[in-house]
């Protein structure tokens, strides 16, 4: 049923007059309160002015325009986790069983022979999995600290060499400020790169598998700084004489987390970069975000004219990914008070260990 008047804990209209002017209220239980008015700026602004006022009372609005008309909608905020989510379990254990294949493969054991060797493959999958879990829930973590809503990690499988594409979360709320913009986005990767140090010296320190058939006898991983200098501290090696022998699947495990933390610090889209320039760089993250696809497109012309084009296609797939992701636009907090010099640093710190990550020529196969 209409009404003129908006529930006592949220604004009423006249706080609102400056920038949406309403002229019916409904209330349901499945869409929340609906302000139905006409938007005094543009659309982006009137969100910007008035998601303060509904989020220190436990709301998130969206203006969208329906049937002709222009609707704010404020949904109450939930911080928690609602029941069992059962859509990321079922991910989660699609995964689980997608890296188990997938390490198999890097073990050269084969499920068809033996349908118990996809367990035998449980170190990397715990090691591939654990990295990507432990970077989501940094992101968690961060989100549930700022209170901003935030899912549970979804896990995606892929019945590729690796067995997933990684990890998402998703944040359906207003960031309030940078700061929490910044200490969202950097948890995952710091996180993340905690954990793939960790699993990389430990996997160094395994001894290497003898792998003589399957497609990974044709792969060709290239191998970032950070993971040369981990092997170089622990006094191990990387690459052997012997071309049948790979290191232990563990340490594809943290190859996983490098070559992953690489592509989310890329200033692009939603990505973690993204999130770390936005909030250091405010609204020039635009001109970033501008230099991203043309510096991948330059490097595969440079793999292309000088390394014979391997890997030139993987890059030049994520300089159009990054011209996808800057068109879909980037998070912008409430509040645009500037970060303090202490941020700023683990900023750069944080970009410079990305740079750590990357590897021209990541992955190869020959045939």
């Amino acid at each position: 049923m209409a009404t003129q008047s908006s529930p006592p804990e949220l604004p009423d209209p006249e706080a609102l007059a400056d920038t949406f002017h309403v002229y019916e209220i409904d209330r349901t239980a499945e869409d929340g309160v609906r302000y139905y008015g006409e938007p005094l700026t543009e659309s982006e602004q009137v969100i910007h002015r008035i998601a303060p006022a509904f989020r220190q009372r436990g709301y998130r609005v969206a203006l969208k325009r329906e049937m002709g008309e222009w609707v704010l909608i404020a949904h109450e905020r939930s911080l928690g986790v609602d029941g069992i989510p059962w859509l990321n379990v079922g991910l989660a254990v699609l995964t689980l069983l997608s890296t188990l294949y997938a390490g198999t493969r890097w073990y050269g054991l084969s499920v068809l022979e033996d349908p118990t060797a996809m367990l035998k493959a449980w170190p990397f999958a715990a090691a591939a999995l654990g990295i990507l879990a432990i970077h989501e829930f940094g992101h968690y973590v961060m989100s549930r600290y700022h209170e901003v809503e935030a899912s549970l990690p979804y896990f995606l499988p892929f019945p590729n060499v690796l067995g997933t594409l990684g990890a998402v979360i998703s944040m359906n709320d207003h960031i309030p400020d940078r700061k929490a913009l910044f200490d969202i986005g950097v948890a995952g990767p710091l996180a993340g790169l905690v954990a793939t140090v960790v699993v990389t010296a430990i996997g160094v320190t395994l001894p290497p598998v003898e792998v003589t058939r399957g497609i990974v006898t044709n792969i060709e991983l290239g191998y970032p700084l950070l993971l040369q200098g981990i092997a170089a501290v622990m006094g191990e090696q990387l690459e052997y004489a012997n071309p049948q022998l790979l290191p232990n699947p563990v340490v594809i495990g943290g190859w996983v987390g490098a070559f992953v933390t690489f592509l989310n610090l890329l200033p692009v889209g939603q990505l973690d970069g993204s999130h770390v320039a936005r909030s250091l760089f405010g609204d020039r993250l635009s001109l970033v975000q501008l230099a991203v696809p043309v510096a991948l497109f330059g490097l595969a012309g440079y793999l292309v004219a000088f390394e014979g084009g391997r890997a030139a296609g993987l890059w030049a797939f994520w300089g159009i990914l990054a011209l996808v992701f800057g068109r879909l636009g980037s998070a912008t907090p409430l509040d645009e008070t500037p970060l303090g010099p202490g941020r700023w640093a683990v900023g750069l710190l944080t970009f410079v260990l990305g740079m750590l990550c990357f590897v021209p020529v990541p992955l190869v196969i020959t045939m």
